[in-house]
């Protein structure tokens, strides 16, 4: 039998098939079908977590009422305290504060004080190391006793009987103690306070002390006459 003199590229390709299905043509009006993937399981788990939030968002509506009373449960700010509010024998004492270098170094610029007695070597000082200036142990006192306590004081009348008592070394730490000793009317709507003042260093020593007098409001001057 003659062999075929037919060229194999003029011959028709077999059908191709990628699986059990047989080769569908497609014609060029027949869109190509899409084919859409799955969303993946965090997506698809979006709605019921949208409907149940975390247990930390279920807790905020709780956390949001139990503020008032956690708001109550704060310890109260410091009052200010009028002519009724004082008494002879009140007591208030303040926090500590450190006497630097820089202070006493300030205090000298501020003031002019440049005595060797505050200067670093403390020459011509009997203690064998400079001391801070007595006065500036008072103002840190009288700064100290602002607000404790925080009275409505109208005017510093005068500074009485003051003693300096023992010497305020750089580093130390010092305190005021303010206590009421005398109390008499001042007008209508104010008192005379006679404050003792005392200076003390950590070990509770008095390195200076004496009296202030102050003018302190009453409650009746800070309201308002009605129209």
């Amino acid at each position: 039998m003659p062999e075929s003199t037919a060229n194999p590229r003029d011959a028709q390709p077999a059908s191709f098939r990628i699986d059990s299905e047989p080769t569908k043509s497609v014609s060029a009006e027949t869109p190509e079908t899409v084919h859409l993937v799955s969303p993946p399981p965090a997506i698809e788990s979006l709605p019921s977590a949208i409907e149940s939030p975390p247990p930390a968002i279920e807790s905020l509506p709780a956390a949001i009422k139990s503020l008032p009373a956690a708001i109550e449960s704060l310890p109260p700010a410091d009052p200010t305290l009028y002519a009724e509010d004082l008494a002879v024998g009140d007591v208030w004492q303040t926090e500590m504060r450190q006497i630097t270098d820089s202070d006493v170094q300030a205090f000298a610029d501020l003031t002019g004080d440049h005595t060797p007695l505050h200067g670093d070597q403390g020459s011509g000082s009997p203690y064998g190391k400079p001391i801070a200036h007595g006065l500036l142990g008072l103002s840190v006192l009288a700064g100290l006793g602002t607000n404790h306590p925080k009275a409505s004081t109208l005017a510093f009348v005068a500074v009485e009987d003051w003693r300096f008592v023992a010497p305020v070394f750089f580093g130390d730490r010092v305190q005021a103690r303010n206590e009421i000793v005398e109390i008499e009317p001042h007008g209508r709507r104010a008192v005379k306070v006679r404050w003792l003042r005392q200076l003390l260093d950590e070990t509770g020593r008095v390195t200076q002390e004496g009296y202030f007098v102050t003018l302190v409001g009453s409650k009746a001057r800070g309201r308002k006459k009605p129209r």
